[in-house]
Parts: structure tokens; sequence; C-alpha cells
């Protein structure tokens, strides 16, 4: 066999049908770049805005000029892939070609937002029976949905902020604000339940300026999420593992400048729009009270491989849950994998260490019997 055939083939999936599209490629870039090639062979798999997919050479995928023609649609038909599954490994074939390309050993998923984190790009992988990094489909769809995750997490007695949900019908039946202000207080957030990144966020400081932030909202889901604002810090905590994870250091995210709140500017197109402090000066006792609350979020809503837990503490020591990432972002100021460096766990060994946690849950899922009267007991 030779050293290529030995190489465990990922397919780097990302893009995605999100606002978050853009992200997703510079968490691919990070990814890649830390994969070991002795090791690993990675496959680039883009699906576009319309839900393509296409397989792109390493000189696509790494190119800025590429992600602005796909962005104008001009992406090359040759390059469209089909996927053909088998038990355990995933094949690759060129669209108009019958031989198959690749043979995926795992998926890595890296699609932020719907389609992809919200559990269907999860389910695909079920479905076709192949191993993927990060958690499954319960715990995706879970997560990406705030109202569900925050009711899941009071139920398991996790601290949240107060929280009121807003779907589309009631919506565009033109609701009486009200009530909803007196009850959440001002200022407060509006947010789209399905989404990341902070895009479509809002900070709402007068009832004047609600109606404007719930519009901005709606354009990115059918069910949005109005929040009470804690006045407190921000900190984060990575988790790790599948049926014994580990919490990393905390770290502390500190918007700067004009942003009043870690925003999609903040995060991504102003280089000075927050700063990050890894780890976060907190009192062991408050640390590891997050740790705490972290491993119990991420049973709580039945996690595995990976997820970012991100809370506010505030002023008077309380310490609530925001929300988890189930596929939290690996650019290069993302906090998953810098809290994990902090806390000793090199961005090589993260990559290949949540590889290594799909493989594993996939042979531990597998062994599951499909036979039902395998285990029915015998008539006597």
């Amino acid at each position: 066999m030779s050293k290529a055939e030995q190489l465990l083939k990922v397919g780097v999936v990302f893009g995605g049908m999100s606002a978050e599209h853009e992200v997703s490629w510079r968490s691919a870039r990070n990814v890649v770049a830390s994969l070991d090639p002795g090791r690993v062979e990675p496959v680039f798999l883009l699906i576009d805005k319309r839900g393509s997919w296409f397989l792109l050479k390493p000189e696509e995928f790494g190119s800025d000029e590429f992600l602005g023609r796909q962005n104008r649609g001009l992406l090359p038909s040759e390059r469209r892939v089909l996927l053909d599954p088998e038990p355990g490994r995933l094949g690759l074939i060129l669209k108009g070609e019958k031989e198959v390309l690749h043979t995926l050993d795992v998926v890595f998923p890296l699609v932020h937002g719907p389609y992809g984190e919200d559990g269907t790009l999860q389910g695909l992988c079920k479905v076709y029976q192949v191993p993927f990094v990060g958690p499954g489909v319960t715990a995706s769809a879970n997560c990406m949905d705030k109202d569900v995750m925050k009711r899941l997490l009071l139920e398991s007695k996790i601290p949240v902020p107060r929280f009121r949900v807003l779907g589309g019908r009631a919506w565009r039946q033109g609701p009486d604000l009200r009530p909803l202000v007196e009850e959440i207080g001002l200022p407060l957030f509006v947010k789209p339940a399905n989404l990341g990144s902070s895009v479509g966020i809002s900070k709402v400081k007068s009832a004047d300026r609600l109606p404007e932030a719930l519009s901005l909202a709606f354009l990115f889901d059918d069910k949005v999420v109005i929040e009470e604002f804690i006045a407190g810090r921000e900190i984060e905590c990575s988790v790790l593992g599948n049926e014994d994870p580990i919490a990393s250091l905390p770290g502390e995210i500190i918007p700067a400048g004009k942003h009043e709140f870690y925003s999609y500017d903040a995060k991504y197109r102003d280089d000075q729009g927050a700063e990050l402090r890894v780890p976060a000066d907190l009192a062991p006792e408050v640390a590891a009270r997050v740790q705490q609350l972290a491993l119990r979020s991420f049973a709580a809503l039945g996690c595995e491989g990976m997820s970012r837990v991100d809370f506010f503490l505030r002023e008077d020591g309380a310490v609530l849950v925001n929300e988890l990432n189930t596929i939290p972002g690996f650019t290069n100021i993302s906090m998953y994998p810098k809290l994990l460096e902090a806390s000793g766990i090199s961005n090589r060994e993260l990559v290949h260490r949540l590889i290594e946690l799909g493989l594993e849950r996939f042979q531990r899922e597998s062994r599951h019997s499909c036979n039902w009267d395998a285990v029915l007991p015998s008539a006597g």
C-alpha cells in the first residue's frame, strides 16, 4: 500500500446556504492549515449558497479570487460533485464522470448556521453511514435553535437570561409589543433563533426601535428570540470529548471601540473590534463554576465532539449560560481553538483529536443492532 493510500481522507465540508458562508471559508482554511500532512489528506468540498456541492482543487480552496467568483455564481460546472455512499465511507464522483475520484473516511463539517450546523448535514452523514466530526443530529438541532436550547437548559436547572420568543406569523399580524418590553425590560437583545456569528442581532435601547430590530431578525429566520440585557462580562469556555469531555480554561471577550457587543462587524470586519483575553482574569472558584456549567450544558443538550459554551458573568457574580455553538469558529480569531491551546492542546492536536472522536463515536454506534428479533427472548 502506498503512502497516499495509508493517509486518512478527510472531507472538509464548508460554505453552505446561510449568512455565515464566508466565515465558514475562514474556519475551513484554518482547520486544513492545522492538519498533519503525514497523517491526513484533506478533500475540499464546497457547498455553494444554492446548495450545490463542488469538489475544489487546493489552489481554488486557498484563493480569495475564487471565493469572489463563487459568490457571483461563477463556479465551474465540471467541479460539481455527486455523493456515492457505502457503509463507513463516502465516495465522490464528478458530475458527468463515472468513476469514484475520492473516497472519504470521515467528514469534518465546517458549515456554520442553517443547513450545516443545525443537524441537517449531520443527518446526511448518518444516513450515508459515514463518520463525522462534532455533535450528532439531535444535539446540533437543539443547540442551533436558541429557543429550544434555552428551554432544555432551564429544564436541567442551568441558569439562562430571561427571554421570550416571537414567531413569524405573530409578527406579521402586528402584535402589541408593549407587554414584551415591560416584561423583559430595556435594553434588550433581538436575535434570529437559528443563526450564529451574531448575524441579525440588535441591541435595543428604546421601545420605538424594537420593530426595526425585529424586522432585521426576521430577514434571517421565522422565529426570533427577545432576550434581556445582562450587565456584566462575556465569558467563553471550550468543551472537547465524547462520553468523558473536558472543559478548557475560560476566556473573555471585551467589545472595543464603537461596538457595544460582540457583533458580526466586531468579529470579522474590525481588527480592533474586541479584546480577547485568554485565559480570562477570573477568581479560581468562578472559573471552576464556568467549567462545571459548560460540562453540564454539553451533557444536557446531548453534545459530543466539540462545543463552545458562551456565558454572561453578572456584576453580582451569577453565571448564566447564553448559548452553545456546536460548530464553533476555527478562524484565526476564534475562541474555541484559542482556549484549548491555552489549556495545553495545540491546534494540530485539536483537529486530529476531533477526527478521532468522530471515528470513535461511529464505531460505537455501529455496534447497535438493527435486528429487532435478535434480542427477543425465546418462547418457552
